[in-house]
């Protein structure tokens, strides 16, 4: 196994991926012209892609099962031994790094495309760094760990001409595409409120399996398993925190400095087929209506509250959409038809109808029940393509030019993930955020800037200041 911990870094530092060509202007990115860029790796239809996979615990397990039947495996990068064992197990010819920017160094002419699956943190530089090389990426959601890190990787997608996805499997299902088709057709009438909330409890005998809170703060500091490499594993986070293993393998979710709680793990998810459906973007202003927990914070509020308001375009209505977590939901109303309210769920409430999901956009019914029943008697007509093979083969067969973009692509991606990440910044900072979209960004509260453009270490920014 490649472990460097110094390393040559002319793959990270040179070009757009030092981010000497993504410059700041207005507070927006830009792609300046001149910035050298390579072509886009070429798959012809008959090949096998050559997949590297960053993260290769995990979600990174479930994506290389998807794909290892059909392309070709060439190569894991993982900073936890421990959580990569099975994977490196299973697939020993398969060359293994802990650094992915030794792996994209080393095997830059082998590499076709790559999957990110690591914590939000590294999502961006990893998936930068690829793309700068003409590779292609499939990136978990949340995109990114701030909105700045969202839009830049949606105009380098586009600049890079590489073929992008995000992780939010349910977009390629044809439970979502029924919720744009319904209301496009006037099924649902008027819109102009959404209602979603997650509170799933964990697996059996799993005390909070993804989002356990900490007794005290900061958390003691704990010795580094010799199977992690810890330094690597915070990558570009400037204020890390020391290890512990409340942290790993997956409650650093509930840490601001890593992930983005309940509401940015869940949203890209539960507010998938609304944002869609309806076009809604990025809010015009978020209110932080109730919370337990600190603001500010290193770690995420217990229970929340959270009120986006869209304004009114010339397709639709102005929207409010309520997001509740950490035990909290939506009062049942009587028109619903629901004995009780589930533990995750999202309903658009129409002036002709409702809809209503559960925490992912596959399923979705009209309520109440007999209203389901006589829709179903006559629904409108399927006018949305229809995607076989989920998120994976979407993404490879547009590689390989078999088929279109990916519904879910960067572009698409960086806008779902910046409408939650704007309610992440309302736990984090309480009250009412306005929401400057053009400029990005908060316009009446301007210290909530830092949020929007994170700090990273020194070592992560290419040598230059534009971060």
């Amino acid at each position: 196994m490649i472990t460097p911990h110094s390393i040559d870094r002319r793959h990270f530092i040179k070009g757009s991926l030092a981010v000497a060509g993504l410059t700041l202007l207005n507070s927006c990115t830009t792609l300046p012209v001149g910035s050298k860029r390579r072509n886009p790796r070429y798959v012809s239809p008959n090949s096998k892609i050559n997949l590297a996979f960053i993260g290769v615990g995990g979600r990174g397990e479930v994506h290389i099962e998807h794909f290892a039947p059909s392309e070709n495996i060439v190569a894991f990068c993982d900073v936890d031994e421990m959580e990569a064992a099975e994977m490196y197990k299973k697939y020993p010819d398969v060359p293994q790094f802990t650094d992915f920017r030794v792996m994209l160094d080393k095997m830059e002419k082998e590499i076709d495309a790559v999957v990110i699956s690591t914590p939000d943190h590294t999502h961006f530089v990893a998936t930068l760094a690829a793309m700068e090389l003409g590779m292609h990426v499939y990136t978990e959601k949340p995109l990114t760990h701030d909105i700045w890190q969202a839009r830049t990787l949606s105009r380098a997608a586009d600049y890079y001409n590489v073929v992008s996805i995000m992780g939010n499997q349910g977009h390629t299902t044809e439970g979502i595409r029924y919720i744009k088709e319904w209301y496009e057709a006037g099924v649902l009438g008027e819109v102009k409120e959404v209602l979603a909330w997650f509170n799933s409890p964990p697996p059996a005998g799993v005390d909070n399996y993804w989002f356990k809170m900490p007794e005290a703060f900061p958390l003691p500091k704990v010795p580094v398993p010799d199977t992690l490499d810890w330094e690597l594993w915070n990558g570009p986070v400037q204020n890390a925190l020391h290890y512990h293993p409340d942290l790993l393998p997956r409650k650093w979710r509930c840490y601001h400095a890593y992930g983005s709680g309940i509401l940015g793990d869940w949203a890209c998810h539960t507010l998938d087929g609304p944002n869609w459906a309806l076009d809604l973007g990025a809010p015009d202003r978020v209110e932080l209506e109730f919370h337990e927990g600190n603001f500010m914070a290193d770690v995420i509020p217990q229970k929340s509250i959270v009120k986006f308001d869209f304004e009114a375009t010339e397709a639709r209505s102005p929207v409010t959409m309520k997001w509740y977590d950490g035990g909290l939901k939506p009062e049942n109303r009587p028109e619903w038809g629901l004995s009780e309210m589930p533990d995750r769920g999202m309903i658009m409430v129409g002036s002709k109808a409702s809809l209503m999901t559960g925490g992912r956009p596959d399923s979705p019914k009209l309520i109440p029940d007999p209203t389901w029943m006589d829709f179903r008697k006559n629904p409108p007509s399927k006018t949305i393509p229809r995607i076989k093979g989920g998120p994976w083969k979407e993404w490879t067969d547009a590689i390989r030019g078999d088929g279109a973009k990916p519904g879910s692509d960067f572009t698409y991606g960086a806008q779902l993930t910046e409408l939650a990440l704007l309610g992440v910044m309302a736990q984090r900072a309480g009250g009412t955020i306005d929401w400057d979209k053009q400029n990005m960004k908060v316009s009446n509260r301007p210290e909530l800037n830092a949020l929007v453009k994170e700090p990273v270490k020194k070592g992560w920014d290419g040598g230059n200041d534009l971060w």
